[in-house]
Formats: structure tokens, sequence, C-alpha cells
């Protein structure tokens, strides 16, 4: 990888003592007409256990369940054989590669506060130099990336994907703000610098804070004190997750007519498996309630894109609810009911060709009603290890991903649109 890296940097350098002196450097990305298609590099710099369960498989013990635990549990210098073996071998120049050839333009790098400053937490460092490398990457390839701080200190939502799972999110007591403002500033004051925007279209400043569980004024400051910090060093684009409420609750917020705020996104996720009732529906159910759900993401005031969304109709991978937690289709999840057995969907060789089509054709609509209503999408994930519902790769081989992007096998889907 560092040969790869080196060669990269040298290629890259050449081409910044070639250009004009006189080229006035912008966001090398038309946000407001030209449209994501994306994938999310999902556990790589932030472990998840269903997209990688066989690192957790592989401890033999219960009590490792997420990134936090994996260092408090077997320590440093364990942990990060661990994950450094994972972060030089999950996302590489081949896969990045394969995303370009795919047709996608641009991709969605999850990070951990930790990999910055882990104010004494057990988490391991190490994963910050990947970004670099992802860089040049798609510098080279002639990708797009979006850096989204997936983690806070205390977890933004109790979901294993923010690093830590726990009942309820613990960021926002303490200093657990200021910390992850600390972390924004170091990125910002990195990857917000004009020389990187031929690249680097926009920063994410947190992933999925449940606000349901936090205290939304706070994180409404805390989102002004991020956008705040940015834009000390450039106009780069900054992206707020809308905390699962509907992107229009967010108009007049960070707008030019609030301080003139410039150069905000909006990022809104899609998913129809995490309730019973989603899990039990027919796959002409999933597809009518993109449908249905069109105008729910449209009407905000901030260029906005559903930046996580999938082809699952089921909750079926293992661990998607949790390390040791069951699925919500079998009945092994608590408070479910059974809806029909898990396995063939993790194994796209067994998909019927029936499946096939119903996941197609899922996808499809969701890829039409997404570009109709916004300013595009990244499909998660780009790979997993063996959740096919969810593999862009593997859907890509097995036909059931469109090739190219745009070519629709089942014409309009959403009447409505």
């Amino acid at each position: 990888m560092i040969f790869r890296r080196a060669i990269s940097a040298a290629l890259v350098l050449g081409s910044v003592i070639a250009a004009p002196t006189a080229e006035k450097r912008g966001v090398a990305f038309k946000w407001g007409s030209e449209k994501i298609r994306g994938v999310n590099i999902g556990g790589w710099l932030v472990l998840e256990p269903w997209i990688t369960p066989s690192i957790f498989d592989n401890l033999g013990r219960s009590d490792v369940v997420d990134e936090y635990t994996l260092g408090q549990k077997l320590g440093h210098d364990a942990a990060l054989s661990i994950l450094r073996k994972h972060w030089d071998t999950w996302a590489t120049w081949q896969d990045f590669n394969k995303i370009k050839q795919s047709g996608f333009n641009v991709v969605r790098i999850p990070i951990g506060y930790w990999a910055y400053d882990t104010f004494g937490s057990p988490y391991v460092q190490g994963a910050a130099d990947y970004i670099d490398a992802a860089i040049d990457w798609s510098r080279g390839l002639g990708l797009k990336i979006i850096i989204d701080l997936h983690g806070a200190p205390g977890s933004q939502n109790g979901y294993d994907n923010s690093g830590q799972r726990i009942d309820n999110p613990t960021w926002q007591s303490g200093d657990t703000t200021k910390q992850t403002l600390q972390v924004l500033k170091k990125i910002s004051d990195k990857y917000a610098q004009t020389s990187y925007q031929d690249v680097v279209i926009g920063i994410q400043l947190l992933n999925e804070p449940l606000i349901a569980k936090l205290n939304e004024g706070a994180v409404r400051q805390f989102y002004r004190d991020g956008y705040g910090q940015v834009r000390t060093v450039s106009d780069t684009p900054v992206i707020l997750h809308d905390g699962f409420k509907a992107p229009n609750t967010w108009n007049a917020f960070l707008t030019p007519s609030d301080n003139n705020a410039q150069n905000v996104v909006l990022d809104h996720h899609e998913y129809q498996v995490f309730s019973p009732e989603q899990v039990a529906m027919q796959p002409w159910q999933h597809r009518q309630a993109v449908c249905n759900n069109a105008e729910s993401y449209n009407g905000a005031d901030k260029w906005t894109f559903v930046g996580e969304w999938t082809g699952a109709m089921t909750d079926c991978a293992k661990y998607l609810n949790g390390f040791g937690r069951g699925a919500r289709y079998d009945g092994t999840f608590p408070g479910s009911s059974y809806v029909g057995q898990c396995g063939f969907q993790n194994d796209i060789s067994q998909w019927s060709q029936a499946f096939k089509d119903d996941t197609r054709g899922y996808i499809e609509a969701q890829i039409v009603a997404f570009e109709k209503k916004t300013q595009g999408w990244i499909f998660w994930n780009f790979k997993t290890e063996r959740a096919a519902e969810w593999d862009a790769f593997r859907l890509i081989d097995a036909g059931v991903f469109p090739q190219p992007l745009t070519s629709m096998k089942f014409g309009a889907i959403c009447t409505n649109l």
C-alpha cells in the first residue's frame, strides 16, 4: 500500500506543478446540478460487526461487541494488530477502482473521533492515515470523497456504528461536544484546505445524531460551531445529518438568511428493515413505500441527498441489529414475530430469479425517487463479508444493481414522481 501511495503522491505532485498558477481553486463538484451516485466505505475505519462478522467471531468471546470493547477487552496492542490487518485489506485501490468502473462518482468514508484523539478512551488510534490513502486513490481515479465523522465521544446514538453500543447515547454529557469539535477542527484544518477541494467535496459534522434522545438545541449549536470551524478554512460544503427528522424541519437553519451561511448540505437516510412492520412487508410494498415516502425528504431549503440506503428487504444479515442479537424477520430479535426463514438472503448464489428481480426493482425505485427528489444518493455499503442484500459489489456482479447506473430494467415504478 505504501508503494501505491508513493506513486499516487508523485502523480499528484506532478499534476499540481503543471497546473496554471492563476487558476481559481474551488470544490470540484457541481452541488445543485450534478447528481451524487455513490457508495459508502462502511466497516473500514469504524468497525461494524455485521459488515465484518469474522473479526468478532474469530475472537470466540461474547464481551467484544463493537470497536470500543475491542480495545477495552483485548488491550491496545492486540486490538491494534487486528485493526491494522483489517485497515490494510478491507478497502484497497482495487476496490476504489471497481467503484469507479461501476459508474459511481462519490465515496462517503466514515471515521471515528478516536482516529484523531482518544481522549483517554480504550479506542485504538491508527485509522487517520487511511483517509490520506483513500484521497490518493480517489484523486488518481477521478472519484470524490465525503469525510463523515461517524462516531463521537460517548456515542451520539447508542448504535455500534458509532463505535460504542450502549442503551442511551452519552454524547452531550461532560466535555464530549467540545471534544467532538476539537476533532472536527483537526479534520477541517487539513481537509477543508483548497488544495483538497479537487477530491473532498464535503465534510459531514456527525452521522446520525439520535435527536429523539438528545438535546436538539445543543445539536443545532454544535452544527453552528462545526460549520464555523470549516468556514475559517474554506468554502468546502458542510454536511449535516437530519437526525431522523424530516429534512424540511431544518429549513431556515444555516441558510444564506441565517448569518449568510453558504454551502450547507443535508444528509437523509432511508431504510425499511428496522421495525417488525417493515420486515413483514412484501416486495411490492417496499417499492410502494419508496413512492409514498418520496415527498418526505423533499422540500428542504438546502441541497439534500440520501447518504445511506440499501437493497435489503430483511434484517437477516448476521449481527445487523448488534453482535449476538437476532433478526426481526425470523423472530429471533426481542419483540418480533416470525415472518420467514433467514439464510438464503446472505448468499446471493441462492437467490431465485424472482428475488433478484424484486430486489432490483426495489433498488431502481429508490434510485429514481432519490434522483428526482434530492441531489442523489450513496448506497450502503460498497461490500460486506456475507450480507448480500447490502453488498453493492455482489449485487452488481449478479446483475441486481443497475449497470450502467442509469439502466433501469423495470421502467417507471413510482407513477407519482
